[in-house]
């Protein structure tokens, strides 16, 4: 699910911010864009952000300003005086009259040399302390949207229901539709001649069995059940409710395949497009 975090310190020293971002993704997947110094922390910020997250890409954004210098600058001897025998050999090499300047050795390497006094493990603590503050005002956009998220399958799991109901009505007329089919094709083969009752009545209870799809909506209206109440839940229900909307579509073909009534034909499509909004939501959930 989609959400966003943000926090921020300033000191006379630094300013340090986090970023936390997510966005729809049906896996766990972290990215990190922090300094190089900062890295020693990343499986530790990932530790807290997987407590508030699980599914989705999420993208941790961390800056760090340093408002005071922290750095000396140390000029290596040894490496000059190398340095001065080179330049000094050279001159002899080419005799040429012109001698280092300065500038010259300042820009060779390794003759100055910068480093930082700061320790890195001196921001832990206040880059967890707003880590945390960023991640509760993540947990709380994801929470807006996943109420959204619910009241809107809530909704289509209902049309679920009433499709159900209306498949579970029209069913129960199969019988005297297939009967009906049955006497008229018998009419027009036989005319006057009439039809032997008991062969009529096996036809009909073949093709009730070919034809019925009682035990398709038992099992139907238990996966929607079971699917009403997982979004009541406050667990992450997002890779259960995938499988569920895999059992009832599964479901939903075969009646529709199994069909020879037009109502019935018209609630699957009806099922079907309801069912194909849930599985893009329920992508998106934890």
């Amino acid at each position: 699910m989609t959400g966003y975090g943000y926090a921020e310190q300033l000191s006379e020293e630094f300013l340090l911010t986090v970023e936390v971002k997510s966005y729809n993704n049906r896996y766990m997947e972290i990215n990190h864009s922090l300094p190089g110094s900062l890295s020693r922390f990343e499986q530790i910020m990932d530790d807290r952000i997987k407590q508030h997250a699980n599914r989705g890409h999420v993208e941790l954004n961390v800056r760090l300003r340093q408002l005071s210098s922290d750095l000396n600058l140390h000029v290596d001897q040894g490496a000059l005086l190398q340095y001065r025998q080179a330049f000094s050999q050279i001159q002899n090499l080419t005799e040429c009259d012109s001698k280092p300047t300065l500038q010259d050795y300042i820009a060779a390497d390794g003759v100055l040399v910068s480093v930082r006094n700061t320790d890195p493990s001196c921001y832990e603590a206040p880059l967890m302390e707003l880590l945390d503050k960023a991640l509760v005002e993540f947990s709380d956009s994801k929470g807006r949207e996943g109420t959204a998220t619910q009241e809107n399958l809530t909704q289509l799991g209902n049309q679920l229901h009433s499709g159900l109901d209306a498949i579970a009505e029209y069913a129960g007329t199969l019988e005297i539709k297939l009967k009906e089919n049955l006497i008229s094709r018998f009419d027009e083969m036989l005319g006057e001649k009439g039809y032997d009752e008991n062969r009529f009545l096996q036809e009909v209870a073949t093709l009730l069995t070919k034809y019925s799809v009682n035990e398709e909506l038992v099992r139907l209206k238990t996966h929607i059940d079971v699917f009403m109440d997982l979004l009541k839940s406050p667990d992450p229900v997002g890779k259960r409710l995938d499988f569920l909307c895999q059992e009832m579509n599964r479901e939903i073909n075969t009646i529709g395949s199994k069909s020879i009534i037009v109502e019935i034909n018209q609630q699957v499509v009806n099922m079907k497009d309801s069912l194909e909004n849930i599985r893009e939501q329920v992508r998106n959930i934890e």
